[in-house]
């Protein structure tokens, strides 16, 4: 195997890295009967109650109406609630109930376990390179957005 990676590049290696770590994500979710998107909706929610529509699309990277429909799916099962901001209809903020919560609790560890798998190949010491070498390539890297 380590002679049939060396065919790939080290970002290469990292997309792959970050596959395993989405594709760890995917599983945990899917096996709570909802899509990573709708995961990380909620996961957002818990940690920003009460974020207007607005902020969800831009966090999401998705379009106001895909969100909606989204929110509406998640409504209908209980895991978010909007609520009318001073009686105007238009300006609703959006929360996870508390089904919502305990449906995604968890994923953190579960994500946690998953990084703990990939690196397992790694001591205390490369682990440490390692961290290093990212945090000095990412410094240079323009900071992901957050509403």
């Amino acid at each position: 195997m380590a002679r049939e990676n060396e065919r790939f590049s080290g970002l290469q290696l990292l997309r792959w890295i970050g596959w395993a770590q989405r594709k760890a994500a995917e599983d945990w979710v899917r096996e709570r009967g909802i899509s990573m998107e709708q995961g990380f909706v909620l996961g957002y929610l818990e940690q920003d109650p009460g974020a207007i529509q607005r902020d969800i699309a831009k966090m999401t990277r998705t379009s106001a109406a895909s969100v909606s429909s989204m929110l509406q799916g998640l409504e209908r099962r209980g895991l978010i609630e909007r609520r009318t901001e001073n009686g105007d209809e238009r300006s609703k903020r959006v929360y996870a109930t508390e089904a919502g919560t305990e449906l995604i609790a968890g994923f953190e560890d579960a994500m946690l376990a998953a990084d703990e798998t990939i690196l397992a190949p790694l001591n205390e010491d490369e682990r440490d390179q390692l961290d290093s070498l990212l945090k000095k390539i990412t410094a240079a890297l323009p900071q992901p957005e957050r509403p």
